[in-house]
């Protein structure tokens, strides 16, 4: 029995925008598969991880029939991608076998019972629902993804933290040698909520968030979060975990500073980092009035030197840095224009920019 037939690329779009929570390896076999459930003309696709679940609605051509089973999500992807774009794609389903028709090829899938998927347990208090247009979201998360930690013990540094307070929505991410902060503005004043998203829950975030003014809706419980967009509902468990108190970290006040151009000083960067060794990546900064000066070396005694002439007039300092963590700031922008704010050789550096009054970068000095 035929259940529904459509273009390749509607599926294919379909299962890609679920598909990103979907681990190769599992204890739960079917963890790899897609739960697809059909009511008349709409499909439902739902995967999840146990801790993160996506669901996107689709409407579709095809019998009034309703059905629902799981497939491997990975196997109907690759044979989704393998058939022509504008081909017409034809799916059914019965007893435990999937079948996909596109022209004169047919692929028949085995399949585990949809009543055996588990499906994450949603909140039942879930906070006021607020939204900013998706584009917003995604430039704050792009703003801050690159400073959160990877694996650490900490494990609420392995994730952003998310405040929505007032009319402002903040995101924080540190690992400890760093911290981004990026804000935007709400449209409605909400009470304040703070919750900590974990690290895949924001990546997949990012894959997902379109760069239009289309909204996204945040709803935070105590140990989830919800977020709906698209035609999208994605559902995460929360990080649990107290997040470090930023405003302590973000100086204050350094009495020197200078705007040079972003580009510029990237590229002296990432030609002094050639040079830095594998487990050091640490270049020397030199810091006097009219001057900036880059240099790095390695155990085989090479050595790089940079020079930026900038328009400054403060004190003279000379300073240490982890190169990965200046390129990760500058190369995850698009402005023209960087702002350094420095107070000697011991102090962290504020990165800000010159027309984005709600980013700041906060990275610690390093002994060299």
């Amino acid at each position: 029995m035929i259940v529904l037939k459509t273009a390749q690329e509607k599926v294919l779009s379909a299962l890609q925008a679920v598909s990103g929570i979907v681990e190769r390896r599992h204890t739960l076999p079917i963890l790899a598969n897609v739960l697809i459930k059909k009511t008349g003309g709409q499909i439902e696709f739902t995967t999840s991880d146990l801790e993160i679940q996506v669901r996107t609605t689709a409407e579709f051509d095809g019998d009034a029939g309703n059905f629902s089973t799981t497939v491997g999500a990975r196997k109907l992807i690759d044979i989704l991608r393998s058939l022509p774009a504008d081909q017409t794609v034809s799916l059914s389903a019965n007893q435990n076998k999937l079948t996909l028709q596109g022209g004169k090829s047919r692929f028949t899938l085995q399949t585990l019972p949809a009543d055996d998927f588990p499906l994450v347990q949603e909140a039942a208090d879930f906070g006021p629902m607020f939204s900013v247009p998706q584009k917003t979201l995604k430039t704050l998360i792009n703003q801050v993804h690159f400073a959160m930690a990877v694996h650490d013990i900490r494990y609420y540094l392995n994730g952003i933290l998310f405040v929505a307070e007032g009319k402002s929505l903040t995101l924080v991410a540190t690992d400890g040698h760093r911290l981004a902060l990026a804000q935007a503005t709400l449209d409605v004043e909400i009470p304040k909520q703070e919750v900590i998203l974990p690290r895949k829950t924001v990546l997949e975030l990012q894959r997902l968030l379109k760069d239009e003014d289309t909204p996204i809706e945040m709803r935070f419980a105590g140990n989830q979060a919800k977020f709906s967009f698209s035609g999208m509902e994605f559902v995460t468990k929360l990080v649990e975990g107290k997040f470090p108190d930023y405003n302590r970290v973000i100086p204050k006040n350094h009495k020197n500073s200078l705007t040079l151009g972003r580009a510029p000083l990237l590229a002296s960067l990432q030609r002094a980092a050639i040079l830095t060794s594998e487990k050091f990546k640490g270049v020397r900064v030199n810091l006097e009035p009219g001057s900036l000066r880059i240099a790095s070396s390695n155990a085989e005694q090479e050595e790089a030197k940079e020079e930026l002439e900038v328009d400054y007039g403060g004190d003279t300092i000379e300073i240490g840095f982890n190169v990965t963590y200046l390129m990760d700031v500058l190369a995850n922008m698009s402005v023209d224009m960087v702002k350094l704010e420095l107070q000697d050789t011991n102090s962290s550096v504020l990165i800000t920019v010159p027309e984005q009054a709600g980013f700041k970068y906060v990275v610690m000095p390093m002994r060299i």
